[in-house]
């Protein structure tokens, strides 16, 4: 089993920043990517960013790329998602996941652990 808990989630103005932990125990070696999902209400969740537990490849969706940047410390066992230029579109629920699967995926449905998600709101 994989624990994992968000914290960070904020109201922030447009044009803002953020930043998200996300703080893994338990089998974290069992994990190959850490990402972030994100849920708005009335919609599907979505993916948003990932990083490779080990090697430190990332990925971003195209609605965050050049505005959010994932990263991972090792040793505190914690990813960091920094959302910069924030916009009011970015307002949901965030997520952290975890996927014991070898290769990269953005379906949420190969993530096997899930945090509790943290409220990020942004005013316009």
């Amino acid at each position: 089993q994989v624990h994992l808990v968000e914290s960070g989630g904020v109201l922030v103005q447009a044009g803002g920043s953020l930043r998200l932990s996300c703080v893994a125990s338990g089998r974290t070696f069992s994990i190959f990517t850490m990402g972030w999902f994100r849920q708005a209400p009335g919609k599907e969740r979505e993916f948003a960013a990932a990083i490779r537990w080990r090697g430190g490849s990332t990925y971003y969706a195209d609605a965050v790329k050049g505005r959010f940047t994932i990263s991972r410390d090792n040793a505190k066992n914690t990813v960091y998602l920094q959302m910069n230029s924030l916009k009011p579109e970015d307002t949901a629920v965030y997520y952290c996941a975890a996927s014991q699967s070898f290769s990269f995926t953005a379906q949420h449905g190969n993530y096997d652990y899930w945090g509790q998600g943290t409220q990020v709101t942004v005013s316009s």
